[in-house]
């Protein structure tokens, strides 16, 4: 990166099934100023995009600074993303947004180099780049919110496969016959200890007359019920709550222990909405991997929450900008 490209700023777009979050990033990560609007997924794709376009060009705005004092327009999408032709592929959580040019529309909206990647996946490189300062070789970054995704750090490198789609840990089973995914298989991790399948087995339970605090927290409207209305009535002592949590605790620890075996990380971190439970999710999962994972045997793996909170993606879109467009 030359010098004059050094003091650019970056901004970077972090988009999910609920959110869409975006922050203008100098290069060594200070957040400047930030925008956020909802994901209108029930709008269809067209709307989604013109809400991203919206919020960028708010959020420019708000920073006072002109398209041309960019280095480049970073972009963490969930869902399979060919970073090479700047594509979402597919994903899961938003209905419809199949192929989707994205890249090429920002740019054209804009005028900016723009950088697309799986928003977990980008997530690791902004832990390892901003949170660890790269004093870790092999890390996996977990997000647990609406999906499950992954991104994996490899002797400093971040590991995305053939064809750029690695990290869908979210959709390997973990149990075959399980729920039913919005990917379309059955029992795939996301399907059984996400923020999604949280709030499905309380509304499933509250149907069946289950004694909980649950449905007065949401007024008696079981559509409103989201893991962290689950979360508050598990430190209220609701003993359903505990109990659901509990049973995600389980299955995310069976999700982890898979990854320990397969890849020996050093470190997990895990960030997303329902890391936001803490130990009443992480200390279960912990246990059990290291009731389960083969390689534990011989050494511990520290799992912990993220370093850098709701700013993973964010931050992980500035250094994959630094990286293509530096």
């Amino acid at each position: 990166m030359s010098s004059d490209e050094s003091h650019k700023l970056i901004l970077a777009v972090d988009i999910g099934g609920t959110k869409i979050a975006t922050a203008l990033v100098t290069g060594q990560g200070d957040i400047l100023t930030r925008g956020h609007s909802s994901t209108p997924v029930g709008a269809g794709p067209e709307a989604i995009t013109d809400s991203i376009l919206r919020t960028i060009g708010d959020t420019i705005s708000s920073g006072r600074v002109s398209p041309s004092q960019l280095l480049g327009i970073g972009v963490a999408a969930a869902g399979l993303i060919d970073s090479d032709e700047g594509q979402v592929v597919f994903t899961p959580n938003i209905p419809g947004w199949i192929e989707v040019p994205l890249k090429a529309v920002i740019q054209q909206g804009f005028g900016v180099p723009t950088c697309m990647g799986n928003d977990a996946t980008l997530a690791a490189l902004g832990e390892w780049r901003f949170g660890l300062r790269k004093k870790v070789a092999n890390l996996i970054y977990i997000t647990v919110s609406t999906g499950i995704g992954a991104g994996i750090i490899t002797d400093g490198r971040l590991y995305s496969g053939a064809h750029g789609f690695a990290g869908e840990a979210g959709h390997m089973t973990i149990h075959a016959d399980g729920p039913v995914c919005n990917c379309g298989n059955t029992g795939c991790w996301e399907a059984l200890a996400s923020g999604t399948a949280l709030a499905r087995e309380a509304r499933k339970e509250i149907e069946q007359g289950a004694d909980t605090s649950i449905a007065e927290l949401v007024g008696g409207d079981s559509s409103r019920i989201d893991a962290s209305v689950v979360f508050e009535a598990a430190q209220k002592g609701d003993r359903l709550a505990r109990h659901l949590i509990s049973r995600l605790a389980y299955y995310f620890g069976v999700g982890l222990a898979n990854l320990v075996n397969i890849f020996d990380p050093e470190l997990i971190l895990v960030g997303g909405g329902v890391a936001k439970m803490g130990d009443l999710l992480l200390q279960p999962a912990r246990s059990l991997v290291k009731e389960r994972a083969y390689v534990t045997l011989t050494h511990d793996v520290e799992i912990r929450p993220a370093l850098l909170g709701d700013d993973s993606g964010l931050l992980g879109a500035v250094a994959f900008v630094s990286e293509c467009c530096g």
